[in-house]
């Protein structure tokens, strides 16, 4: 008997939830050591996504969003509206390593916060997919309407908000994270504590201009003009690459920063680890098309870090 109605795969082997979670931690320990190394500022920006993800996802499965997790070692609150630790650090090493190759860019400050929340889209794209058909997380669409496969429905199964609300989540984070700590104030002590509060104030912003965006706002939207997620999700897809071009364009000179290792490590990791899975799951089969946009958005993923990373000094540690 498969865990939920309409969906053809069962639970996958035993070792993929732990090892899937071992991988997670490890990748945040190394993000959060090259942020020890760098800071107070990026510890507690890393700190902050990973705050960030936690509050935001709970929320969600709390207040009966539409989705339920499934069960790793580590999980926040109480079954079976609880949530993985590793959700949130997942969260936080996208946000952190994806700030890390923006910043390397010198670019401005909103076509910056674009460029983070594209990076993170393209790591979601790889990993939503195949993590779904994992029952690492389950949308409902059982409840949703008639007529709706769970392998079909939208994008492959993943609601088109999901993807809205990935560049929404990471471009609000980022742009007023950014923007408050432009403030400056005199005191070694006092600009320190003002560091380590700046994420935390950008968290609360920042979930408040997503509840504006993913609630009031959209419902005005569908009402008025019949926009639904889908035409969101294309707005945002226009409108982020454009300002991030007309930032590699503003920038004449690029800072010769080197990257650490853990900006092509980490999205490295969440593309192939899910990639391999794609296969080892059996799902490659089941539908041409989903293979194909797998196989090319992991293309533009070493496109995008190559292209990176070319243009830049030797990787360093």
């Amino acid at each position: 008997m498969f865990p939920y109605a309409n969906m053809p795969y069962g639970f996958p082997p035993p070792f993929c939830y732990p090892l899937t979670e071992t991988c997670m931690i490890i990748l945040f320990i190394l993000s959060l050591l090259h942020a020890w190394k760098t800071g107070t500022g990026h510890v507690a920006y890393l700190l902050g996504g990973l705050g960030f993800g936690l509050l935001l996802e709970y929320v969600n499965v709390a207040s009966n969003a539409g989705y339920k997790y499934g069960q790793f070692w580590l999980m926040l609150g109480h079954a079976p509206d609880n949530i993985p630790i590793c959700i949130g650090m997942g969260w936080g090493i996208i946000i952190y390593t994806s700030r890390l190759v923006s910043d390397s860019r010198g670019l401005p400050l909103i076509a910056a916060a674009a460029l983070d929340a594209l990076l993170a889209l393209n790591i979601d794209l790889s990993m939503d997919v195949v993590a779904y058909r994992l029952h690492m997380w389950h949308w409902d669409w059982e409840n949703r309407g008639p007529g709706l496969s769970p392998l079909t429905a939208q994008w492959f199964g993943i609601p088109y908000g999901n993807f809205f609300g990935w560049l929404c989540v990471v471009f609000f984070y980022s742009t007023f994270a950014r923007t408050l700590e432009k403030i400056h104030f005199r005191g070694r002590l006092i600009s320190r504590i003002w560091q380590a509060m700046t994420p935390l104030l950008s968290i609360l912003i920042s979930q408040a201009a997503l509840w504006i965006s993913l609630f009031p706002m959209s419902t005005w939207l569908h009402d008025k003009f019949g926009i639904a997620s889908r035409e969101k999700l294309i707005f945002l897809l226009v409108l982020f690459p454009i300002l991030a071009i007309r930032g590699f364009r503003k920038t004449r000179t690029l800072p010769m920063v080197k990257l650490p290792a853990v900006t092509w490590l980490a999205p490295g990791w969440f593309h192939l680890y899910f990639f391999a899975w794609l296969f080892i799951g059996g799902f490659a089969g089941e539908n041409a098309w989903m293979t194909f946009f797998s196989v090319l958005n992991l293309l533009l993923g070493i496109f995008i870090h190559w292209w990176t990373h070319l243009r830049k000094p030797a990787i360093g540690s």
